[in-house]
């Protein structure tokens, strides 16, 4: 615990507000790491000086090679704290039915409940220690039931990865590589096959999947295992040849850096063929360690995901791979005291000869614009998503500007922001579209298209009735939104040409407003 908190007080001087700090996920996740791959590797050493008298150093020595009690007391860790969240969960439920219960003669529960900010806080989290005391005392609570469960995944797992394997040559790598997002999907899919590879070989040998399919498949999971990582490696490096480094890029390829680590020590340790197993326990062991070094490494100078970052798009800037117009000075902020040194560096450089444009832009995004914005903040904003958000039709200048106008200033910056995040292709990832969608309102109506730093769209669809702004929600025919490398592709082919307006095959039950409608 004290190493933990003296690298997370480390780690917040890279920040001058502790909510910078705070708002940084992967630091918190660092943190989490950080404080629980140890656990085990300790449980093991109590455990050897317990059965012999020996120094804190031998101890951990012992417990590095005693893998059945690593094994069983990670796992056992998990089913306690799975079991602490169900409960918690639980009691939330009885809460809110009670809440229902007595709101049938009159009494409001979770209105007492609600309105103190730290109520609920203190509600989960003591419910939450109450639960884990009470399943850390018992002694049957094995992981074995979880264990086999996650066995029966190996096949499909296998599978799956073997399909996406076999169709990424044949469905070709334009649409694949270059969205970061695509390499966060393989580095999940990567790690859940490394814990059912895990799971599969269990503490020991007699404790090992003993079907022979299942076991077959568990090597071949080993065997692949590599691949998706090597393939999201390259993504996020293409990534950073295109782009320079991010904070969330530097994230992403330690990650892959960490996946290709569990993938190359797997298929590794099958292809030397008998007492795989061992050497894949062997390997897991390795492997927690090192991710646990990487963590506190987050937490220190070595692997400051800002200064990376400040440092790689200020010399990108500086030496030409970079265009002013990628320079995005609103998430430079963001980083911190590294962000202040790169601005500090780019205020140096519109102070040279032919510095007049960063000059312009550095005066258009002074430093805290991403902060809350003043009322002489709006009018930039929305000049700055005019300006950069395709539109289409090109002519529909009219009513896009009617139906922003109704948006509010803070959800309009998060829209520039979404803008501002390039496709592969590297144009915008954002389209307004307009058409005349409602045929009972008179007027145009417009689907917004939006495409979040992590790859996802989302979709904001607008209309006019009775002369105000309506908000509505946008749905896919097939009941299916694409999302991803599809909704990309769609960015782009909307930002290419006008989409038709074209006739929903759909009819409904009854009049107007009140009509039924079965979505295909």
């Amino acid at each position: 615990a004290l190493l933990v908190a003296g690298l997370f007080t480390w780690a917040s001087v890279r920040h001058a507000e502790s909510a910078g700090f705070l708002s940084d996920d992967v630091v918190a996740l660092a943190g989490f790491a950080l404080a629980f791959l140890p656990l085990p590797f300790w449980v093991a050493a109590v455990q050897a000086r317990a059965r012999g008298a020996m120094g804190i150093v031998a101890a951990l020595r012992d417990a590095v090679q005693d893998y059945p009690a690593l094994f069983s007391e990670s796992w056992g860790m998990v089913m306690r704290s799975a079991a602490a969240w169900v409960f918690t969960g639980l009691v939330w439920a009885v809460i809110w039915l009670s809440d229902a219960l007595l709101g049938i003669v009159g009494l409001g529960l979770m209105d007492l409940v609600l309105d103190l900010d730290p109520v609920p806080w203190l509600i989960t989290g003591g419910v939450l220690g109450l639960a884990l005391a009470v399943v850390t005392e018992m002694d049957f609570l094995s992981p074995q039931l979880l264990l086999r469960l996650l066995r029966l995944l190996v096949v499909p797992v296998l599978a799956v990865m073997a399909v996406f394997l076999l169709a990424l040559p044949l469905r070709g790598l334009s649409g694949l590589f270059g969205d970061v997002s695509v390499a966060l999907t393989l580095l999940a899919m990567a790690g859940a096959a490394a814990t059912l590879v895990s799971s599969a070989v269990d503490q020991g040998d007699a404790e090992a999947v003993a079907s022979p399919l299942i076991r077959r498949a568990t090597q071949g999971l080993a065997l692949l295992l590599p691949l998706p990582a090597a393939v999201a490696a390259y993504v996020i490096w293409l990534r950073v040849d295109q782009y320079g480094w991010t904070p969330d890029r530097v994230f992403a390829a330690t990650a892959a850096a960490v996946a290709l680590g569990y993938g190359l020590s797997y298929a590794a340790a099958v292809l030397r063929g008998a007492g795989w197993m061992a050497r894949v326990r062997r390997a897991n062991v390795a492997m927690a360690v090192l991710l646990a070094t990487v963590a506190g490494l987050w937490l220190t100078p070595v692997l400051n995901a800002e200064r990376i970052a400040a440092a790689s798009q200020v010399a990108r800037y500086e030496d030409g791979r970079g265009s002013l117009a990628n320079l995005d000075l609103i998430a430079i902020d963001r980083w911190g005291r590294a962000g202040e040194a790169a601005r500090a560096r780019l205020a140096a450089l519109a102070e040279a000869p032919g510095g007049e444009a960063l000059a312009q832009k550095l005066a258009d995004y002074p430093q805290g614009a991403g902060g809350p914005l003043q009322a002489d903040d709006t009018a930039r904003v929305l000049a700055d998503l005019v300006a950069l958000m395709p539109l289409q039709p090109a002519g529909a200048t009219a009513t896009r500007d009617m139906l922003l106008a109704a948006i509010p200033a803070e959800e309009l910056r998060g829209w520039l922001e979404a803008c501002r995040a390039p496709l592969a292709n590297g144009r915008p990832g954002c389209v307004f579209v307009v058409a005349d969608l409602w045929a009972d309102q008179p007027g145009e109506e417009a689907i917004v298209l939006l495409r979040d730093l992590g790859g996802y769209v989302r979709y904001e669809g607008l209309g006019m009735v009775d002369g105000m702004v309506q908000r509505r929600a946008v749905l896919a025919v097939s009941g299916q939104m694409p999302d991803l490398v599809a909704g990309a592709a769609l960015i782009a082919q909307f930002q290419d040409a006008p989409p038709p307006v074209a006739i929903a095959p759909l009819n409904q039950i009854g009049a107007g407003a009140a009509g039924l409608v079965l979505m295909p």
